[in-house]
Parts: structure tokens; C-alpha cells; sequence
């Protein structure tokens, strides 16, 4: 796929999002960054998209609600042509409340969010795309889709769930020349590891599980996602890719 494809960022205003929009903006690319709240408009990021050498609109969208979905991705549509390339990055953090302390809501919340919000933007993907025309969806989901958490049901069934929906999406979209692939973050320095950005001494602890010795970065995520979305990727679907300096292969350790 050359340059200059319209790309759809969910959870675009912050973190992974960001820098995957960025990094589709320094190929020349047509980026729509979808924001949640207003009090981050995602003007940031539309910013350093341009600045990188791209295109950009910010668009509000509530990835878990059909209707937000639509119109995102009539906006994005209207303002670029159709979306060649979609980033599924939205998600929030597990709650870190045990599942017999843990309210409906907060798991209704998480699944809508990191389950739902994914099946409802890769159906609009796929469904109104013209027959054999190529396209790539890349979800940001974790290493606890697999490697679970003390205190993150929530999280780890949400991600657990999208590791079977985007394998079961590669399956079908494969005869359609649509390519479905999961990328895997560990530690990654973002807003929603507030605490590990904000505190070395605090980050330094969590650093000494990891094999690597350090947190990983947003923009090595983003120059992932960037790979997936390539020509240079064309044989990989239903792909599982973990970022995560060897982390996740401490699990078993101390058994």
C-alpha cells in the first residue's frame, strides 16, 4: 500500500494511540485521530501529525457505541476516502479490584471499551469495503491477554476475548485481501502507566522484571504498527507480535 492512505487511530490523544498516528503521519499518510473526552480534543496529536509530514483531523468517537462508530468513520471518509488502514489503540487500564469486590459497571465498562469498541470499529472496516481491496487492521492488546493479573479480570478477559476475535477475523478476511494482526505491549511509558512516567524510583522496581532492563516507548510501538500496515508484512495475519523487552517470559519464574 503506498502512502497517502487514510488512516483511522482509535484512542489516538494519548500514548500508543499518539504514536501510532505520528508515525503513519512521517509516511505521508492521511491520519484520523478519534478522541473520547473533550477535555483531550486530540489537537496534539493532529499537530505532530502535520509536523511529521502528514495529514490530520481529530474526531470524537465512543469506540463502544455503534452509532459514534458510524459517524466516525463517515467523517473520516468524507474528509480522506476510504480507510486503508485502521489502529484499534483505545482501551483503559485494569481496575485492580478483585472480581468479588468488582461493581457491573466497571467490567460492563472495560468490555465495552477494549472488547466491544474493537468488534464494532473492525466490522465497519470490513463490511462496507469494496470486494479484494486490500486493508490492514492493527489492535494494540497486551501481553495480559495471556499473562494474567492479580486484580485484572477486567482487563485480562477483555484482552483475552480480542486475542479470539482478531484470529477469527484473520480467518475470515484473508480470502478478502484484509490482513487482522494483534500487537502485544508489556511495560510502556505512558499516561496510563502514570505512575512508572512520573517516578524513577518506582519505574526502576518494575524495570528489574524485565530482561531488557528498561520500559519500553510509545514510538517503538508505533514503528511497529507501521511494519504490520506495510507491504512488508503482506504474509502475516492473525499474528500475536509481544513488545515487550522479555517480559512476559518471566512469567513462571519462583515456581
Amino acid at each position: 500500500m503506498a502512502n497517502g492512505r487514510c488512516v483511522l487511530v482509535s484512542g489516538a490523544e494519548s500514548g500508543i494511540g499518539a504514536a501510532c498516528a505520528i508515525a503513519f503521519g512521517a509516511l505521508g499518510d492521511k491520519v484520523v485521530v478519534l478522541f473520547h473526552d473533550a477535555h483531550n480534543d486530540g489537537s496534539d496529536t493532529v499537530a505532530k501529525v502535520k509536523a511529521a509530514g502528514g495529514e490530520a483531523i481529530a474526531v470524537q468517537c465512543n469506540v463502544g457505541d455503534e452509532a459514534s462508530v458510524e459517524a466516525a468513520f463517515a467523517e473520516a471518509e468524507q474528509a480522506f476516502g476510504l480507510v486503508s488502514v485502521l489502529v484499534n489503540s483505545a482501551g483503559i487500564n485494569m481496575a485492580g479490584v478483585p472480581v468479588r469486590q468488582m461493581t457491573m459497571p466497571q467490567w460492563q465498562r472495560m468490555l465495552d471499551t477494549d472488547l466491544t469498541g474493537a468488534f464494532l470499529t473492525s466490522r465497519r472496516f470490513v463490511r462496507d469495503r469494496p470486494a479484494n481491496m486490500p486493508g490492514a487492521i492493527i489492535h494494540i492488546s497486551s501481553i495480559h491477554a495471556y499473562a494474567v493479573r492479580a486484580g485484572g479480570a477486567d482487563y485480562c478477559a477483555a484482552k483475552g476475548g480480542l486475542t479470539n476475535l482478531i484470529e477469527t477475523l484473520a480467518i475470515e478476511e484473508a480470502p478478502n485481501g484484509i490482513r487482522v494482526n494483534a500487537i502485544e505491549p508489556g511495560m510502556i511509558l505512558t499516561p496510563m502507566n502514570k505512575r512508572a512516567s512520573a517516578d524513577p524510583a518506582y519505574r526502576k522496581t518494575m524495570e528489574q522484571n524485565i530482561p531488557m532492563d528498561r520500559a519500553g516507548r510509545p514510538d517503538e510501538v508505533g514503528d511497529l504498527a507501521v511494519f504490520l500496515a506495510s507491504d512488508k508484512a503482506s504474509y502475516i495475519t492473525g499474528a500475536r507480535i509481544v513488545i515487550d523487552g522479555g517480559l512476559s517470559l518471566m512469567q513462571a519464574l519462583g515456581a
